[in-house]
């Protein structure tokens, strides 16, 4: 495994590229403020549902905060509705030591499809997308897009970015996107990579909206979810 002093050492050398400025796009970013304020006032009464559901169905917090890395290589914390068991981590470390099958899936779509650290609740947040709704508050907080590449953490840039991390993270990341559309988690990380990629190259206003209509049929049908 990389050490912690090699990774962000790697992570550094991959996201210094004066040829992926960061993209300031200001109509994008007044989008992103109106369509947040009205997903969170609108859906409120039935955020609190859910808030009870976690609470009342097993122990830990209702809101989980996980480091990811914004647009610039930037660190943020990014919110989600806790779909997972407490100690999680410690499942996690467990699994992939002793089963080799689980480590090589991990390794390859950076998820499990069958994980055993999902509680019944979150598994249903999960299926539906539900879990990511708290994301509207890093999207007014100026941490994310409505629409944008997936947020990563160090370990994806270093393992799987390669020269397109710099480009990538020139914008801000997403809470939907040209991979939650296009297969999610059937998709291999390098499959994603190259998606993310893409978007960079067609991102426009209408290539976004096109992106938010075909997220509600994938949210509807759980397509690729996990």
């Amino acid at each position: 495994m990389i050490s912690s002093e090699n990774l962000s050492y790697e992570f550094a050398k991959l996201i210094t590229n004066e040829g992926y400025p960061a993209k300031r796009n200001p109509p994008k970013r007044v989008f992103d403020i109106l369509f947040s304020l009205s997903v969170l006032l609108f859906f409120s009464p039935f955020f609190l549902t859910i808030s009870l559901l976690i609470k009342l169905t097993s122990k830990g917090p209702i809101f989980y905060g996980q480091k990811r890395i914004g647009r610039e290589g930037k660190t943020y914390i990014n919110y989600k509705f806790r779909t997972m068991k407490e100690n999680a981590e410690e499942i996690l470390e467990d699994l992939l030591k002793k089963d080799p099958i689980l480590k090589e899936e991990w390794l390859k779509f950076w998820k499990l499809k069958n994980d055993p650290r999902i509680t019944n609740v979150g598994r249903f947040l999960r299926k539906t997308s539900l879990d990511e709704f708290p994301q509207f508050w890093n999207v007014l907080k100026g941490d994310l897009s409505v629409v944008g590449p997936r947020p990563v953490v160090k370990e994806e840039i270093v393992n799987y970015f390669g020269d397109r991390a710099a480009k990538v993270l020139s914008v801000r990341p997403g809470i939907t996107g040209l991979w939650q559309v296009s297969g999610r988690n059937n998709l291999s990380m390098e499959e994603r990579v190259k998606m993310e990629s893409e978007y960079i190259d067609r991102k426009s206003f209408f290539f976004d909206l096109q992106i938010i209509l075909k997220t509600i049929p994938v949210m509807l049908f759980s397509k690729g979810a996990y």
